[in-house]
């Protein structure tokens, strides 16, 4: 038995040894941990690994879009400062390129709100005109416009009242095309209302800090109910801290 426990002894003092000898590194007379190996032994460890400070893209006509290379050499595109992007309108499967005017919720951070940050996921109000624009074209119906009772009479220099303005006129086969789209025609009730406001509610579907771009989807549907109701709560509880 005590040959046994000299021999384990004697194991252990050759082992300390042995890691003293891994520990020492010559040229500094320090000790390294053993278990930390050199940078030289692990690879390459540069800026591109490490984390960098959010982009925090504002609205803003100057647009600003920084290019940065990453690992791998690949680049991507850091977008500082936008105000427009390409927004898809689902059910009537069309994309127009319009202005972002507002960010109005995130779910994340009410912050991003504030500041009127363009982060994914933010829900944004944008630029009705264009998706109105191609409706009238599309269907030859003019969304949004206030009824002929409540608008303004316009007058002429005389006091007259001005004649209304006269449409284009349509061939028999636009005519007859614009009928039969408007059979299938159905439009939200709440984006009805949104287009007469001129803005409409959206998502942003990309990432502005990395592809530079704010594309995104028009909200519609249970989607658009959903944040609808967020928005309604959100004001209350304004409202009632005001008051």
């Amino acid at each position: 038995m005590l040959e046994t426990g000299e021999k384990i002894k004697q194991n252990f003092v050759v082992i300390e040894n042995y890691l003293g000898m891994l520990s020492w590194k010559e040229g500094d007379n320090s000790y390294a941990d053993v278990w930390v190996m050199d940078n030289e032994m692990i690879g390459v460890r540069n800026g591109y690994e490490l984390g960098r400070q959010p982009a925090n893209t504002k609205i803003s006509s100057n647009k600003t879009v920084r290019r940065i290379r990453v690992r791998g050499g690949n680049v991507k595109w850091r977008a500082l400062r936008l105000d427009t992007g390409n927004y898809s309108w689902g059910s009537e499967a069309v994309t127009r390129k319009t202005r972002i005017l507002d960010v109005v919720y995130n779910a994340s951070n009410n912050e991003l709100v504030r500041t009127q940050t363009l982060v994914k996921s933010a829900i944004v109000q944008v630029d009705a005109a264009p998706f109105k624009q191609w409706y009238l074209q599309h269907y030859g119906v003019d969304i949004g416009r206030k009824k002929k009772g409540t608008a303004k009479k316009e007058t002429t220099e005389d006091g007259e009242a001005a004649a209304p303005a006269e449409e284009a006129k349509k061939s028999n086969h636009v005519v007859r095309k614009l009928e039969k789209r408007q059979k299938d025609r159905k439009l939200d009730i709440h984006l009805e209302e949104q287009f007469g406001s001129g803005r409409l509610y959206a998502c942003i579907s990309s990432r502005p800090g990395q592809c530079g771009r704010a594309d995104g989807y028009i909200l519609e549907g249970k989607e658009l109910e959903f944040y609808m109701k967020k928005l309604q709560k959100k004001k209350g509880k304004a409202s009632g801290a005001a008051a």
